[in-house]
């Protein structure tokens, strides 16, 4: 049984009535939609919270789910829909928490690229990693929300572009744009700092 197959399988039983199934969809997808909305909102505060709000309405919405897209598919869009919603509310209240500027300072994606690095790392390689992943993350935050939303659906998420097409509710070319684009930019960010490392290359 495929991945999508099982999730189709949760599914039905969750509009027969089974609760438990619908928590176990929950289990699997709760950290990646976490993740997915974390690129959007950088508030850790409101993550969880818009985390929650996604699955209560995907939830409420399931009896009306007719299985044309992949269960995560569509609830990524619901996802990506509600964190627009919170970022435009945001705007309307425009008080932004310390630990947003926080997050922002010392972003969690640096934080993992420094555990991933070997002992036999030496002190430049190192500061190069941070700086590199550093460089990377600041570049994704300067891209537009579309932009952002299909680069970390793509190259974070793993999501092929017919995917990403369905849940950004745009046509598949208007997707690779997005990501040519974007991929353009960040390589754009780095090029000075991968310049100045001997002649490397990104």
């Amino acid at each position: 049984m495929t991945d999508a197959d099982a999730d189709a399988a949760l599914v039905e039983r969750v509009k027969l009535g089974d609760v438990r199934a619908f928590e176990m969809l929950v289990v699997k997808y709760q950290r990646r939609i976490e993740r997915l909305i974390g690129r959007m909102v950088r508030d850790v505060d409101l993550v969880q919270d818009i985390a929650q709000e996604t699955f209560i309405r995907a939830y409420r919405a399931l009896p009306q789910f007719r299985g044309e897209a992949a269960f995560y598919t569509w609830l990524y869009r619901i996802a990506v829909n509600s964190a627009k919603k919170a970022l435009m509310d945001l705007k309307r209240d425009p008080l932004v928490s310390e630990s947003a500027m926080r997050n922002d300072e010392d972003g969690e994606e640096t934080s993992r690229a420094e555990n991933e690095l070997t002992d036999g790392e030496t002190p430049e390689a190192l500061l190069a990693s941070k700086e590199i992943a550093a460089a990377v993350n600041s570049a994704i935050e300067a891209l537009s929300d579309d932009l952002r939303q299909a680069i970390t659906l793509r190259e974070i998420e793993g999501l092929s572009y017919e995917e990403i097409a369905e849940v950004m509710n745009c046509p598949i070319g208007t997707v690779r744009s997005r990501i040519f684009r974007a991929r353009d930019a960040i390589a754009v960010r780095l090029k000075p700092l991968l310049d100045t490392r001997d002649g490397e290359r990104w």
